[in-house]
């Protein structure tokens, strides 16, 4: 099988399976040449026993033919009916690779791991569609599926807002959800270049590292989350005024706002993990 990084190589296997590149499923398949073996290499840190990998939107198999190289399994979730065929041409002469047809956001993905992974250590490694890349990585890190790390490529902005650092302007509700569950790093940049058709920004690999307890003790996780979702909301108001939508009267707020030693005019972005802890044990 001639390189699926080859632009001739690729467009030949689209129009002999009739295939058209789906806005929607937001389809950008790559073919920058040195992109997927390096997410191969990055995604199993440190690890270098029998291992499995699940990938989520595998497109045609390009970044799957790496992973099938360095893993001992490789489970392929694929949304897209019309890439199976696809993928059973250019995936062939790798019998350790299985593709699932299916919705990564609705499938079981922890029966999927137990009847294909065989109790092998999980990674994630991945080029995500970028409407689904926040909500598919907090399913993943929510279900608390048997992970060790997770090596996604996302739009760049994505990048940044994933792995940014509490109390810095970069930082979203989502900032603080990845670095509860996991340790972040951005590892390196894809340009707009490297994929068919080009979307229209740059991109980034980044890897989330899975922690094996959260980086502080919360007595009430889901009162946490919705905190941090209310401040985030509202991020350029004060707390005292933006979590009263979580419910509060702003008596209470500046009550438990005092008690943990946060004046009442900070807002969510002034926060660290560990003082929207315990602003959360205040008010529980």
């Amino acid at each position: 099988m001639p390189s699926l990084t080859d632009l001739s190589t690729v467009r030949d296997i689209l129009s002999r399976h009739g295939f058209s590149f789906s806005k929607a499923l937001g389809q950008n398949f790559l073919i920058n040449p040195s992109v997927c073996p390096r997410m191969a290499a990055a995604c199993h840190p440190e690890y270098e026993g029998e291992f499995a990998v699940l990938e989520i939107g595998p497109g045609i198999g390009v970044l799957t033919k790496e992973l099938a190289q360095v893993a001992t399994r490789v489970i392929a979730v694929e949304l897209d009916t019309r890439l199976l065929p696809i993928l059973e041409e250019t995936l062939a002469e790798y019998p350790n690779v299985t593709v699932i047809n299916g919705d990564a956001m609705k499938l079981d993905l922890a029966a999927v791991l137990q009847e294909h992974a065989a109790g092998l250590p999980v990674f994630v490694c991945a080029n995500l569609p970028y409407y689904i890349t926040s909500p598919l990585l907090m399913r993943l890190l929510e279900s608390r599926l048997p992970i060790q790390a997770v090596t996604v490529l996302v739009q760049k902005e994505a990048a940044v807002r994933l792995c940014a650092k509490p109390a810095t302007r970069d930082c979203g509700a989502v900032t603080f959800a990845v670095r509860y569950f996991a340790e972040p790093e951005i590892l390196f940049s894809v340009s707009k270049g490297s994929f068919i058709p080009a979307p229209k920004v740059d991109s980034s690999v980044i890897r989330l590292r899975l922690r094996e307890q959260p980086p502080c003790p919360i007595a009430d996780e889901a009162l946490f989350f919705r905190l941090v979702h209310a401040a985030f909301g509202q991020r350029r108001k004060t707390l005292l005024n933006s979590l009263t939508t979580a419910g509060y009267e702003k008596a209470q707020l500046a009550q438990a706002l005092q008690t943990v030693g946060l004046s009442p005019t900070a807002r969510a972005e002034e926060l660290s993990i560990e003082q929207f802890a315990a602003l959360a044990d205040a008010l529980s």
